[in-house]
């Protein structure tokens, strides 16, 4: 880019020459021969940049920004002629002379604040390292000291091109970036990090899903916390991320060499091996807060530029409005916070390549700016019809912690997607057991029409998942009934206490082979239910596997075994991760098991069943279903049987064709491997007109 404003030199500090500069690049933006600088704030009247030197505590420099030159509107810029950029940091420092409303602006001249739109940030870039220089002890102790970096964006990205997979037809896995190699098991180079994912892409694939959905890798502070396991008196970390200091910048210590922006190099080469192997990448973004928290919290960079501006706050008391349940809440339906949200996902798309987004909390990117709950969020409109963003994926959590839950809902204009949250609580509940869910199970199970029909969306819109990051993992969920998080220095007073879950007869560990049974096959049960279901399946990474976290259903402090993937359950548990594998590619060898509209086609139709045809038993006391999905004269048919009960139920088959015959491609009851048939290889029934469907089992056979 040109450099702006060369006939309008201000001053000279060293070799640095300094010019009025342009407010139409906010951040750092590299021009010819030095950098813009332009950083919004309306309410401070005055304002200086402040550059570092890499590794020098004290400034270089100091620039006073003049407003009469250095500000239009709102925005206030500077341009910068012979920056060395390459070592370069910086900050800014804001104040307020006018005192009125001292309750509303937190102006603070001491505090150094970051850049909202930095590309990457300094001072963190060993995970779970606190960075102290001399003369920094009177800071937040739990708070490393960061820098704005200047960072060159030049990447060789070749011939890479969005995959654009189709929603209907994707298969996602939640994974989070340090836990999934950092186990000693995992055997990669680069353990915990962007290049540690790269080696597992040849396990991803295999596997068979099409994406990968990271959990928070912008910029977040581990070291927040000064909580210790009461266990061992370890310090306990924030190792989910849910607790943004910048919403551009990727995590620096997740990347194997995290200085001067090289994070940025990690991420972008990791999404080129993904794209590669025809895997999607979507990120876990959290717009609803941030880690300034409440009126104590620190100032890091929102709340010191515009608190008013950026967070939703009580305009006579100046308290924050709490509806993400962390201390603050974004005014995302601001003009100028929209404008940032929206800016954040076209640098993700255009400079990242990423895939697509779930959105932390999304109903609070639906709230007013006093709160309320809008008909028609902008944020979420303009979000959806964006020009950029045409092509990505968008999922929203549909809730947030205040009691919101629009699951079903949510405002979409046909593009957002959503993590069904009744699909995980019917399944769990009718998995364990639990009567009165027949008619429950049978929406689920072809894409929840209750929930997104109606309102004009299709089965694609439904995220079906059991697990996630947040709760039990799918080995816990057959093996606890209760919580079981004193580790994480909280009483046990965190995460859920109604879990949907059945310990199947013992609480925890136990070396009973028949309990141990049970257990594998309640796994294979959710599973099987999760990948016939329509709609698009989530994965949390590690269930395949049959990965625990001893019972903790809130590991979000846990850096340790607890969150580590353990790689050698792969072995282990082999017949778990061949049942996935096996499943995941017969779900992607048949698209009738992916449709894309709720319209009944033939192929297509679903008709419902029980143990006699054409009799589904919906009595509340009914605890098995079976399901039809009409292949046509020339396809294939599926028959899908789920049996809850506690005997074992003898089901009559629909009759086929001459041409025909059932084949099994699923028995949950069978130990591997005729639990599941590798495709093509499914096995003939001997008995054409009936199947002894064994208590807490499924079973799915294919016609040909």
């Amino acid at each position: 880019m040109e450099e702006p404003g060369r006939d309008n030199l201000l001053s000279k500090i060293g070799n640095i020459e300094i010019y009025r500069g342009t407010p139409a690049y906010l951040g750092a933006t590299q021009m010819r021969n030095g950098v813009n600088f332009a950083v919004f704030s309306k309410h401070a009247e005055y304002l200086s940049l402040i550059i570092f030197k890499s590794g020098v505590r004290e400034p270089e420099a100091e620039i006073i920004l003049n407003p009469s030159y250095n500000k239009t509107g709102d925005v206030w810029h500077v341009f910068l002629r012979g920056l060395n950029h390459a070592s370069a940091r910086y900050c800014y420092r804001m104040g307020r002379k006018t005192k009125d409303a001292p309750q509303l602006h937190r102006y603070n001249d001491e505090a150094l604040l970051l850049d909202p739109y930095a590309k990457a940030l300094s001072g963190a870039s060993q995970w779970g390292k606190l960075y102290r220089r001399r003369g920094d002890e009177t800071q937040n102790v739990n708070i490393n000291i960061r820098r704005s970096v200047i960072v060159d964006d030049n990447f060789d990205w070749g011939y890479d091109q969005p995959l654009n997979i189709p929603l209907k037809d994707s298969i996602i896995y939640e994974l989070h970036v340090r836990g999934f190699t950092q186990h000693p098991s995992s055997g990669v180079g680069k353990p915990g990090t962007y290049a540690g994912i790269i080696e597992k892409i040849p396990y991803l694939k295999d596997l068979g899903i099409t994406a990968i959905e990271l959990l928070p890798i912008s910029e977040f502070e581990e070291m927040d916390s000064d909580r210790m396991n009461p266990l061992n008196g370890q310090r306990l970390l924030n190792f989910w991320g849910y607790q943004p200091i910048s919403f551009f910048a990727p995590k620096a210590s997740y990347a194997y060499d995290g200085v001067n922006g090289g994070q940025i190099s990690e991420v972008k080469t990791m999404v080129k091996k993904f794209h590669e192997a025809g895997i999607e990448v979507i990120l876990d973004v959290v717009f609803n807060h941030t880690a300034e928290g409440n009126e104590q919290g620190p100032s890091i960079s929102f709340k010191g530029i515009d608190n008013s501006i950026y967070y939703i706050i009580d305009p006579v008391t100046g308290n924050y409005h709490n509806y993400s349940g962390c201390g603050n809440t974004l005014n995302c339906n601001h003009p100028v916070v929209r404008n940032m949200i929206v800016d954040c996902l076209r640098y993700w798309v255009m400079e990242m390549h990423i895939d697509g987004f779930r959105f932390d909390l999304a109903s609070i990117l639906g709230r007013g700016r006093d709160g309320s709950v809008l008909t028609n969020p902008p944020l979420l409109e303009r979000i959806a019809a964006d020009p950029i963003l045409a092509n990505t994926k968008l999922i929203a959590e549909a809730w947030d912690a205040a009691g919101l839950y629009q699951v079903g809902t949510f405002p979409n204009w046909g593009r957002w997607a959503e993590w069904n949250g009744k699909f995980r609580d019917d399944i769990r509940r009718f998995a364990r057991g639990e009567k009165g869910l027949v008619p429950a199970l049978m929406k689920r199970l072809t894409g929840s029409p209750d929930l997104y029909q109606k309102g004009g969306r299709e089965p694609y819109h439904s995220i079906n998942f059991i697990t996630s990051h947040d709760g039990f993992t799918l080995k816990d969920l057959v093996s606890y009934d209760r919580k079981h998080n004193e580790i994480n220095g909280e009483n046990n007073r965190d995460g859920m206490d109604d879990n949907q879950s059945w310990n199947c007869g013992w609480e925890g560990h136990t070396d009973s082979w028949e309990i141990n049974s049970l257990r594998k096959r309640q796994m294979k049960n959710m599973a099987a239910i999760l990948l016939f279901s329509h709609g698009v399946p989530m994965i949390l990474g590690g269930d395949e596997m049959g990965r625990t976290q001893q019972g903790n259903n809130n590991a979000y402090c846990q850096d340790n075994e607890i969150s580590w993937v353990d790689w050698g359950l792969t072995q282990t548990n082999a017949d778990i991760v061949r049942f996935f594998r096996l499943l995941i590619k017969f779900r992607k060898k048949h698209p009738l098991l992916n449709p894309e509209t709720f319209q009944e086609n033939s192929p297509g139709t679903v008709t419902w069943h029980g143990v006699k045809l054409n009799k589904p038993d919906l009595d509340y006391n009914s605890r098995s279903l079976a399901m039809l999905i009409s292949g046509g004269p020339q396809g294939s048919d599926f028959y899908f049987v789920t049996n809850t009960y506690y005997e074992p139920l003898k089901f009559e088959l629909p009759p086929l064709p001459h041409y025909k015959k059932w084949y099994r491609v699923v028995d949950t009851n069978l130990e591997s491997p005729n639990d599941v048939q590798d495709v093509g290889e499914e096995a003939a029934l001997s008995d054409q007109r009936f199947y002894h469907v064994f208590q807490r089992s499924v079973i799915i056979l294919i016609s040909k």
